[in-house]
């Protein structure tokens, strides 16, 4: 992991991942007017080193958020508890109200029952509060460093994403080949058509229509994962906006607009909307909830920091300190 922030050449080849987590090393060199065998080598370094991760996450039916309260001394094992869920995509430990707060995604059905049965019985605990998330304006797939221009974004040609407006009431179970499929780039997103076809046991143009149809119809997102202080924005927070009913739905996409925003989703509960923001200093912070174009259309915002991510897109993040 870096210590500093990524500059120059490095920078713009991450940001050039998250465009397109599976562009080639070769279209990446061309796009950014530099040597192939340089993009290359730089590239495979920051992927090795874990500065960048490429990796899908399944759209299942149902997700939610959970803002945990935990016991005096307890933030690091109900944060762990939680991040080693299978279920969870992300899980950060946060001030304020919020101790820790995950992400949770589950197949048709199953939410409830997580929300009943297992989350109260996570070690540390004293309180959660829950979140069925109503539709997604902003996933991190959309979100980037920044480091491009829009000419240099569009000749990437990134894969397209699914609409997570809405979880799908349509889901069902993927086949056997599509749930190898998803499995080998679960693990690794970046890898190449025949890998995944060797995993699955099908021909490569099988592997290829695939991962293409799991994309398209729905099932997986592929994510550039990088760490917002990599990329010079250190201060990370949550914020819970509350909002009319009739000025939800504007909010949202006034935030999902901000190249500040990396997620943004309604949900149901006291609040109404809640964002994923990353900026360079507290000021920023500061006037970004204060002065930007949607404040307008906000009740309240309850600003947490993020103080560690243990968990983002799946992938665990090592504990500092």
């Amino acid at each position: 992991m870096t210590t500093t922030a990524l500059t120059g050449l490095d920078l713009r080849i991450a940001t050039a991942l998250q465009v397109d987590p599976r562009a080639p090393w070769r279209r990446i060199a061309r796009v950014l007017d530099e040597p192939e065998r340089t993009v290359a080598r730089r590239g495979q370094a920051l992927l090795a080193d874990g500065v960048v991760e490429v990796a899908a996450v399944r759209i299942l039916a149902e997700s939610a958020l959970v803002r945990v309260q935990c016991a005096p001394g307890a933030v690091r094992v109900a944060a762990e508890s939680l991040a080693q869920r299978a279920d969870t995509t992300f899980a950060y430990a946060a001030t304020g109200g919020a101790d820790c707060v995950v992400e949770l995604v589950c197949g048709p059905g199953r939410l409830r029952s997580v929300l009943v049965n297992e989350i109260p019985a996570t070690v540390g605990m004293a309180r959660a509060h829950t979140y069925p998330i109503l539709r997604y304006f902003r996933t991190i797939r959309e979100w980037t460093a920044g480091a491009l221009t829009p000419e240099q974004r569009a000749a990437l040609h990134p894969s397209p994403g699914p609409d997570l407006d809405g979880m799908d009431p349509t889901y069902t179970q993927p086949s056997a080949v599509d749930a190898l499929v998803a499995e080998a780039l679960v693990a690794d997103g970046r890898a190449g058509v025949e890998a995944v076809a060797r995993r699955a046991g099908v021909s490569e143009t099988t592997a290829a229509r695939r991962i293409s149809a799991l994309i398209a119809e729905r099932r997986l997102q592929i994510r550039a994962l990088v760490e917002p202080a990599d990329v010079g924005l250190p201060v990370e927070a949550l914020l819970w906006i509350t909002a009319s009913p009739g000025r939800v739905d504007q909010l949202g996409r006034a935030l999902a607009e901000d190249p500040r925003t990396r997620y943004a989703v309604a949900v149901a509960g006291d609040h109404q909307i809640v964002a994923d923001v990353t900026c360079r200093t507290n000021q920023e912070l500061y006037e970004l909830v204060t002065g930007s174009d949607w404040v307008h259309l906000a009740g309240s915002v309850d600003a947490t920091l993020v103080l560690h991510a243990r968990k983002r897109g799946g992938r665990f993040r090592p504990w500092v300190g």
